[in-house]
């Protein structure tokens, strides 16, 4: 009987053990910590113990974004990278990645918004293209602010009244100190701030909500004034923030123009209680449940924040600048929150050109989010969205990610301004890789000259559905060129491309990424042909003892102790693979040299392998003098004896190993390259004089 059909053995785990698993004590203990209440007097004595409890929306933002740590850049004057992007929480299912530059710009506004210098007072918007990971980003900070709130650094408390013998909750989960007068509150912040060492100081902005009002003034009139006891009638209360809740997280998503109704950000009346309490403006008959309302303490995003009513961006203008909202039949209300909209280009265009939206685009701090720019950032969007999905159906060979990161990056790049520079190597220097005549400084100073790159372009998720559909082919294995010719197709029909010359150069560009394949497997082969690692250590000794020579004006001495001139031919024979044109021959010797005695006296040994350029010259050179050992062009053909079977074999193998094919790939490329062969359409490489 197969094992999946046995039937349960019931006694082989201990009675209750399930119940166990869930009932931890250390939950039970977390549970007794998150409910912890209080008296006024007891959360005043926690605050003075530690006065970031009492920290406003963007300080808590900002501190939580600090407590995931951040990584310093490698190179001088870049980005920082912060590890909340990184998905820590969801174990990197919803990384960002690429985005340095901007995330940074983004948490620098918000640390200034803590501070107090400006931002607290506008919108952040984040704008870009579709499927740029705007929405990502805004999700990441709301889950990893609902964890924050349940931890010790990100604990906040809120407050509910006593009265009667009803308990009556903040509606708005406000802070208890809000219920500090505000003659006294600037001695109390005093002695609160007295101690603190941070960027930034607590502060009590803002008055109590209309319920807390109502509840408060009734228990002074009923005190006569004393302060003290109406206090008494308050119990504060540890809270936790919660999207799903409705608790100091908030979505607003807009609707048909039509149905839009402002009582959806800002609270509603509550029918049934007029009757009870005699007016629709006695605010225990009004649900203060609007989006504004229930994210308070918090963050409020605003999903395509532009497609909303202009009656609604206006309520937006008081909520930012003014910090407070105008719920019906009521006067302003305070509120404390980090609101944050995202929207699309086309949108964005509307209200650059509406002279009436002025107020809010001063209002508002834009953060573009554009595409990838770099090939290796892209390639993992891909693979993470791959990482375990297809590997029981097909196979995926080697590049297939890349080639398709490298033609979603090139249709987001501007063509090149400088001469020398094709588009294909901006995309490598992009993605950090040296590009001969171009400093990082270059790089960089190219980036920032364009507004337009990033924002234009493919959407990672046209190529991740390409991708999808070759996945759920019938092939054992997928390849680059498979996943091309999907995109290729997909353009025909692509429903954000109308323009025809848009469509022109994308299939121009799927041009570009082919033959880029096409010289990488080229190369793997050569690689796998000439890949004696004890002919490369001769060849390399011989022609450094040859530059030797040649740079010190000596003779070389060969094995049989003769001496001779430096061997010109050998030394330029390889030089020439690597483009080192005749009259650079000097300089590119003495560098050679050069760097190996700084190798020497740093007490280390000279490995060619550590030098691209070098082991790049060898390997063409090598690949040179054996491609006659075997014929390419004879994988396709019908007859192979078996000793070239047996050279076949081997370079397949070497394929598998070295540069991670299986046995299907490793036969797909080599019979693709002999095809290029046969066909006599390869490129040469610099030096070669006949097709391989």
């Amino acid at each position: 009987m197969s094992e999946f059909h046995k039937p349960l053995d019931h006694t082989s785990a201990p009675s209750g053990s399930l119940i166990d698993l869930v009932g931890k004590e250390r939950e039970l203990q977390r549970f007794k910590t998150l409910s912890w209440e209080g008296s006024f007097e007891d959360y005043l004595d926690l605050v003075v113990e530690n006065p970031l409890i009492a920290r406003n929306a963007w300080q808590r933002l900002y501190d939580m974004i600090r407590s995931h740590g951040s990584e310093d850049p490698e190179v001088a004057g870049a980005p920082r990278r912060w590890r909340l992007f990184d998905d820590p929480l969801g174990g990197g299912h919803d990384a960002v990645f690429g985005l340095d530059e901007p995330l940074d710009r983004l948490v620098q506004t918000i640390r200034a918004g803590a501070s107090g210098f400006g931002p607290e007072r506008r919108v952040i918007l984040l704008h870009g293209p579709v499927g740029s990971s705007k929405s990502t980003v805004v999700r990441l900070m709301k889950t990893a602010l609902e964890e924050y709130s349940k931890s010790a650094a990100g604990a906040l408390y809120t407050f509910s009244w006593t009265v009667d013998g009803e308990t009556i909750e903040s509606p708005m989960h406000q802070e208890p100190l809000l219920l500090i007068p505000e003659d006294s509150r600037a001695a109390v912040l005093e002695s609160i701030n007295k101690g603190l060492r941070c960027e930034y100081e607590i502060g009590i902005e803002g008055d109590l909500d209309p319920v807390s009002r109502y509840y408060f003034k009734l228990l002074l009139d009923r005190y006569d004034g004393d302060w003290k006891r109406v206090i008494e009638h308050v119990r504060v209360r540890r809270m936790v923030l919660s999207e799903a809740d409705r608790v100091g997280i908030g979505t607003f998503q807009p609707k048909d123009e039509k149905n839009q109704d402002s009582t959806e950000l800002t609270g509603d009346l509550n029918y049934r209680k007029i009757a009870e309490y005699g007016s629709d403006s006695d605010p225990r008959a009004f649900n203060f449940d609007g989006e504004f309302n229930i994210a308070n303490r918090g963050l409020l995003e605003f999903v395509e924040v532009l497609k909303l009513d202009v009656a609604f961006l206006y309520d937006l203008l008081g909520a930012t600048q003014e910090h407070s909202i105008k719920p019906r039949k009521f006067a302003q209300t305070s509120i404390d929150e980090v609101i944050i909209g995202h929207t699309n280009e086309p949108e964005y265009k509307k209200l650059q050109s509406n002279d009436l939206m002025e107020a809010f685009r001063d209002r508002t701090i834009k953060i573009d989010i554009p595409y990838n720019l770099s090939v290796k950032d892209e390639v993992r969007i891909y693979r993470r969205q791959f990482r375990k999905k297809g590997a029981a159906r097909c196979t995926v060979a080697p590049h297939t990610l890349e080639i398709a990161a490298l033609w979603s990056v090139l249709s987001r790049l501007d063509e090149p301004s400088h001469p020398n520079m094709t588009l294909l190597q901006k995309a490598r220097a992009y993605a950090g890789e040296m590009v001969s005549g171009f400093s990082r400084e270059n790089v960089r100073e190219m980036k920032n000259a364009s507004e337009r790159e990033g924002l234009v372009g493919v959407s990672p998720r046209y190529v991740q559905d390409s991708i999808a559909t070759c996945l759920v082919s019938d092939r054992p294995v997928i390849g680059p060129l498979d996943v091309l010719e999907v995109l290729e197709d997909g353009l025909r029909h692509h429903s954000l491309i109308s323009n025809e010359e848009t469509r022109k150069r994308y299939t121009q560009l799927i041009s570009t990424a082919r033959e880029e394949y096409e010289e990488i497997i080229k190369r793997e082969v050569q690689l796998a042909i000439s890949a004696d690692s004890e002919a490369l250590d001769r060849l390399c000794s011989k022609y450094i003892d040859n530059v030797k020579a040649y740079v010190t004006s000596e003779m070389v001495v060969d094995t049989g102790g003769r001496e001779h001139d430096p061997d010109e031919r050998l030394m330029r024979s390889l030089e020439e693979k690597i483009d080192i044109p005749d009259s650079r021959k000097d300089d590119f010797r003495h560098e050679l040299m050069n760097y190996i005695a700084a190798v020497h006296l740093d007490g280390q040994t000279f490995d060619y392998r550590e030098n691209d350029r070098l082991r790049r010259a060898l390997e063409l050179k090598m690949f040179e003098d054996r491609r006659d050992t075997i014929q390419l062009t004879s994988l396709v053909s019908t007859v192979v004896d078996p000793d070239t079977q047996e050279k076949i074999a081997v370079i397949r193998d070497r394929m598998c190993r070295e540069f991670g094919y299986d046995e299907v790939s490793a036969e797909e490329v080599l019979q693709y390259v002999a095809g290029i062969f046969a066909r006599g359409e390869a490129k040469q490489e610099p030096g070669d004089t006949e097709a391989a």
